[in-house]
């Protein structure tokens, strides 16, 4: 466990190896810290847009004794698990635009409004605790559904920004990711360890439902058209055969 004052000196530190000015995004616990949330957390959560970024992240925490760890351990073999290392005491987790199932999208990134500043070339956003939810969902472990009731209790949550963020991820092609908040919402919901409202549910299902009729309709377009040109060339190979056919009697 990683306490607030040791993540403070550990982002201090890490700051100072930083060889240009660089901007990455808190969630997860490390991000429950910032807002008062939570006091300690198993492991610090980083999400990077720049692939050069998170390397050059890594290379730099080298001089710090880092020690670099198998993500399939924690995270089994989801996709989009994060590069793990492990710096003292610290298991910083490193995502890179995508949290398992979720696109850390454009909106997330917007709605990153508060900064924290680590010396001259370590920017840390935070992401907005509609997002931690979110992306708590998809790794779906047993301190997330217990880190998602605490933001309940200490926060307002507003049920249509997660509906708009749904929305999004299912333009930006994450289905599953809409059918693992229903999943989780609905056993919430059903344990009784939250108030769910109904309609926010029936909109989720009805968003992946359409998408997939989507999916399947363009499906069926696209089997059509093949068929299609599969008959066309049947055709013209009908009208090629009596041809060679002929060529040869000669």
């Amino acid at each position: 466990m990683i306490s607030i004052e040791a993540q403070q000196k550990l982002l201090i530190t890490l700051a100072e190896v930083r060889p240009y000015e660089m901007t990455i995004y808190a969630v997860g616990g490390t991000a429950m810290m910032f807002y008062g949330i939570k006091k300690q957390t198993l492991d610090v959560d980083f999400v990077f847009t720049k692939e050069k970024d998170r390397e050059i992240f890594i290379e730099s925490a080298k001089s710090l004794g880092y020690k670099k760890l198998d993500s399939s351990i924690v995270y089994g073999f989801k996709k989009n698990i994060p590069i793990m290392i492990q710096i003292a005491d610290a298991r910083l987790d490193l995502f890179l635009e995508d949290v398992i199932n979720f696109r850390f999208s454009e909106a997330m990134i917007k709605r990153s409004e508060q900064i924290h500043q680590f010396g001259k070339n370590l920017t840390i956003k935070l992401a907005d605790i509609h997002d931690i939810i979110l992306m708590k969902c998809a790794t779906n472990r047993l301190k997330d559904e217990e880190d998602i009731i605490s933001i309940f209790k200490n926060k307002d949550i507003n049920w249509n920004i997660l509906i708009q963020e749904a929305e999004n991820q299912i333009k930006l092609g994450k289905k599953t990711a809409i059918l693992e908040l229903g999943n989780f919402f609905e056993k919430m919901d059903k344990k009784k360890k939250l108030i769910v409202p109904k309609w926010f549910l029936d909109k989720l299902w009805k968003m992946l439902k359409e998408q997939i009729n989507k999916e399947s309709q363009s499906q069926q377009a696209v089997r059509y058209s093949l068929s299609l040109k599969l008959e066309n060339n049947h055709s013209k190979l009908r009208g090629i055969t009596p041809s060679l056919s002929n060529k040869k009697a000669k």
